[in-house]
């Protein structure tokens, strides 16, 4: 019988982490973690270094499943045309998800194997014990959530593999089995009170998951499984804090552009970091988001349509004068392909910005090595996903507490609030304005297919309109061929990579695929 080394752990070197370089530059060997490895706390924090290094590795994965379905960004790559034109099959290697699995190996095995080093090395506490798990939870749950969003159902795997010789047959389990397992495992986290609120340096605290990061995750799960008051619940954990070092919304409109550069900002929750000056850390982000013809990734037609509309409302709130950057949009989530600044209406062409921008307003000033931070969550985020779970919610007090959230965003972008009568309104529309405050918001994050997705689940009236915001904003491909592909939802998520199923003979390919492809 075929074995799989998909969740066979990598050994990492044994070091004392007591520096960014030490704990951002970890690499693995070559030989496998087993049983005989676990003797020292510093032996647990390097397998959980080595999970935090595999989801810096899997960022691109991260934002090509999470943006080019979505409208608002395209790409150019051949493996990202295959799923923004919704024409992908179970070979292509874009919805290879075995980098995801690497992540949640390495959390299964501290997950298990920590509890045991401390009876082997008497340094290693049980509180910080119990902090490294916490850490593993989260890295478990997140990938967990990634695959559930991506795929639905996925083999939820809990042990640890020790190594590369493990059987694997293992089934699909559900979407709701996975949700439950994620939200077990982030309750656990949070239920052991080890979950750390800040660590000693600013880059630990927003670049490693503290609890914060735990309850944004689990407002995010809770959202998605449309348990409207528990989101609510989880994101007051966040909003309503007052720990000195608690993530803050940044309400400076001038400041919009510092969550960005230098990154690592008070409203960060968590982001994956980089650091080239100090570290000689840097990603691929600089073909990806290049500023010019060369660029990967690119601002689609009808997402600049409405980046012009915002920027002008914005300038209009300065009497017509753009002095630098202008709330989230000018300077900040793009430049254009002109050098005046005050230019944009007659430009056609937009650069993502808010990974290649610096404190300087000039668009000619890149940041000179490519180590933008990627940003998982921030405060911005957990304002509108409590927005979006009021709104479910239902009631006019739900209304306007949303509609008030939704105008604090807007006028940190410099705009006007809106005036909505929330008793002569519907739930359509307000829907409507969280996602268009969370598309212009998070641009290039990683998170417009899922909130679109997310909306499309609500009901089938909903699901429509998915399909026509979809096909609308696509420029790409045909867009007959992508309306009838959407009409069958099981066509929203990716298929099971080929190579997993031939090696699993319990893993059984997703409905959509096994018919068409």
């Amino acid at each position: 019988m075929r074995k799989i080394k998909l969740y066979g752990l990598l050994l990492v070197s044994t070091l004392l982490l007591s520096s960014c370089s030490d704990w951002l530059d970890i690499l693995p060997n070559n030989e496998q973690v087993t049983d005989n490895f676990w003797k020292s706390k510093e032996d647990v924090e390097a397998v959980i270094a080595s999970g935090y290094y595999y989801m810096r590795e899997a960022v691109p994965t991260f934002i090509s499943w999470g943006e080019v379905r979505g409208g608002t960004i395209f790409s150019i790559l051949s493996d990202d045309a295959k799923i923004q034109n919704f024409n992908v099959t179970p070979t292509d290697k874009i919805c290879e998800y075995s980098k995801i699995y690497k992540i949640i190996g390495m959390a299964n095995s501290v997950l298990k194997y920590a509890p045991t080093v401390v009876n082997e090395d008497e340094t290693y506490y049980k509180p910080v014990m119990n902090s490294h798990l916490a850490e593993a939870y989260f890295m478990r749950a997140y990938c967990y959530f990634l695959l559930v969003k991506n795929f639905r159902d996925v083999p939820l795997v809990t042990e640890a593999y020790v190594n590369d010789e493990a059987e694997y047959n293992i089934p699909k389990s559900t979407e709701a089995e996975v949700i439950a397992q994620i939200k077990e495992d982030i309750k656990t986290a949070l239920a052991s009170g080890a979950a750390k609120g800040n660590y000693e340096e600013n880059w630990q605290t927003k670049g490693r998951a503290t609890k914060w990061a735990l309850y944004a995750l689990m407002a995010d799960v809770c959202l998605w499984n449309h348990d409207y008051d528990e989101c609510i619940i989880y994101c007051n954990e966040i909003l309503n804090a007052t720990d000195a070092f608690r993530p803050v919304f940044i309400s400076n409109p001038y400041q919009w552009f510092e969550i960005f550069y230098p990154g690592n900002s008070n409203e960060s929750i968590f982001e994956l970091n980089w650091d080239y000056a100090a570290y000689a850390q840097s990603n691929n982000f600089g073909s990806r988001f290049s500023i010019g013809s060369s660029s990967t990734y690119k601002y689609t037609d009808v997402a600049i349509a409405k980046m012009k509309d915002e920027t002008k409302e914005a300038l209009e709130q300065l009497d017509g004068s753009a002095e630098g950057r202008v709330g989230r949009m000018l300077m900040a989530s793009y430049v254009h392909s002109g050098s005046n600044l005050n230019d944009y209406q007659n430009q056609n062409q937009f650069y993502i910005w808010k990974y290649k921008g610096t404190d300087i307003v000039d668009m000619g000033n890149v940041r000179l090595q490519e180590d933008a931070n990627f940003i998982l969550y921030r405060v911005a985020e957990v304002m509108l996903m409590k927005a979006e779970a009021l709104i479910m919610r239902g009631g006019v007090e739900s209304w306007k507490a949303a509609l008030d959230i939704i105008n604090v965003i807007r006028v940190r972008a410099m705009l006007k609030p809106l005036d909505i009568n929330v008793e002569e309104t519907d739930e359509l529309t307000l829907l409507q304005t969280v996602l268009y405050e969370r598309e212009m918001e998070f641009m290039a994050e990683g998170k417009r297919w899922y909130d679109l997705l997310r909306f499309a689940r609500y009901n089938e009236k909903y699901a429509t309109e998915f399909v026509n915001i979809i096909v609308e904003s696509n420029q790409t491909y045909n867009k007959q061929w992508i309306r009838s592909v959407l009409q069958d939802e099981n066509a929203w998520y990716l298929p099971i990579p080929y190579s997993e199923i031939e090696i699993n003979s319990e893993l059984k390919q997703n409905p959509y695929y096994q018919t068409t492809n």
